[in-house]
């Protein structure tokens, strides 16, 4: 898939919204720096990624170009819905600025923000971020960085939430959280099982269309 890409991209064509849905969210991912780079942010508004597997630095630079293709719809309520599947690469301002606007994030979505995004939120940042399913916080308490982000709370204060949070820091005493790293083996385990898999035809037939005509 990758070196598909590659010859695609090697004979001139552009990574415009139709080779971006050609290519898809299953490999989206396989796109280096470079042919990041290359994407058009105005693309992103027809094309239709979830960039959330992907690598960190992948995910932050998906956002920033998702972030100015949206840019025009900001303060309407349909921004959010179009930024959801970027906010991987959110920075902690940005995320800090949605908490006001009741946008009511899924807890699997505010799991999968970027770490020091998410370690640098208030207690109430984060219920304003979200609003109807704060509740659903409690079941993925243990799971991290949810579970380090507890961690670093004062008991007393999630206590006033009333959703059943538990780990905080008690008074009088510190928590250091030490973070947990993926295991080489795991990681590389993740990603050679899906360059692996076979290139769709779908893949295949979009960018061959868009070499020919």
């Amino acid at each position: 898939a990758s070196a598909m890409i590659g010859r695609y991209i090697g004979l001139g064509n552009a990574l415009n919204a139709t080779a971006l849905n050609a290519i898809g969210t299953e490999y989206v991912c396989l796109l280096n720096v470079s042919e990041l780079n290359m994407i058009d942010s105005n693309s992103l508004k027809l094309a239709s990624l979830n960039p959330s597997a992907c690598s960190q630095l992948t995910k932050d630079i998906l956002y920033a170009k998702a972030k100015r293709a949206f840019s025009d719809q900001h303060r309407l309520p349909a921004y959010y819905e179009l930024i959801e599947p970027y906010l991987g690469g959110a920075p902690g301002v940005d995320l800090r600025a949605l908490s006001k606007d009741n946008v009511n994030m899924e807890v699997s979505t505010f799991a999968k923000l970027r770490r020091d995004s998410l370690m640098g939120l208030t207690l109430s940042e984060v219920k304003g971020l979200l609003g109807i399913n704060l509740g659903d916080l409690e079941k993925w308490q243990n799971k991290s960085p949810i579970r380090e982000w507890v961690q670093t709370q004062k008991q007393s204060e999630l206590d006033k939430l009333h959703i059943g949070l538990a780990g905080g820091t008690q008074e009088g005493y510190i928590n250091i959280v030490r973070p947990k790293f993926e295991s080489p083996s795991s990681a590389s385990l993740g990603t050679g099982a899906t360059t692996l898999h076979l290139l769709p035809a779908l893949l295949i037939t979009s960018l061959m269309m868009l070499v020919l005509s």
